[in-house]
């Protein structure tokens, strides 16, 4: 499912929203696209609070809740963004298409983004991004041992760079449209608010040595004068 998602989100954002099996007449495809668009980001964000894991933990079958919380969690999350690229009703307006060398760098910037999200989904953990620690603690039959907060590879330059990443992923695209537009906007908006709440369940988790990281580490941008300096921040 995990997989599945992330092709299927890879190949509609790659054409610009514009290939869908969607196929909704006005004025329903609107609204179709309007709840697809923000069921993502608002389910998302509930089934990380306390009362998101609750209903995590009962969706799961009886005395395997807590363990299989990623799992449900990655399933769950896996099949919104299949039912968003792949529901989608496409405008049939194209704006702009990459065509020659701009489709070439457009591509590579494009691919370079996919890259760089995969890169820091490794470095927070790739068993619990992918929800693969669920299933590994219940064939262990184990307790779930979650990764320390990261701070190492990209997680050293900047504190967000998955979600820094997803949204590059969503701005690279060769080809625009009004449906690429409305989700490039509202994915991210969500990448730079959504992680403020995880930044504050961190922040009650970790308590001082979060506080110090994030003193030294910024939110999005990088500092520049570290890479001048041949420094990162630590």
């Amino acid at each position: 499912m995990f997989l599945l998602a992330l092709l299927s989100m890879m190949t509609a954002m790659f054409f610009g929203m514009s290939k869908s099996f969607g196929g909704l007449p006005p004025p329903w495809n609107l609204a179709a696209n309007l709840a697809l668009i923000l069921q993502f980001p608002l389910a998302h964000s509930i089934l990380l609070t306390k009362p998101g894991r609750i209903i995590l933990a009962k969706l799961a079958p009886t005395g395997y809740g807590a363990t299989l919380a990623t799992t449900t969690f990655a399933i769950i999350a896996s099949i919104q963004l299949l039912a968003l690229f792949v529901f989608w009703t496409p405008s049939g307006t194209i704006w702009w298409q990459a065509q020659g060398w701009p489709f070439s760098i457009n591509s590579t910037l494009y691919a370079i983004s996919w890259l760089l999200l995969i890169w820091a989904s490794l470095d927070a953990g790739a068993e619990v991004q992918s929800g693969a620690l669920g299933w590994m603690s219940l064939v262990q039959k184990t307790k779930p041992v979650f990764p320390d907060k990261p701070t190492q590879g990209l997680f050293r330059i900047i504190r967000q760079p998955i979600h820094v990443a997803f949204a590059l992923t969503i701005w690279t695209v060769p080809i625009w449209t009004p449906d690429q537009l409305w989700l490039a906007i509202v994915l991210s908006t969500y990448c730079l608010i959504a992680p403020r709440l995880k930044e504050q369940r961190f922040s009650q988790r970790f308590g001082a040595r979060f506080a110090d990281y994030k003193a030294k580490t910024p939110y999005a941008l990088p500092k520049l004068s570290g890479f001048w300096k041949g420094r990162l921040p630590r």
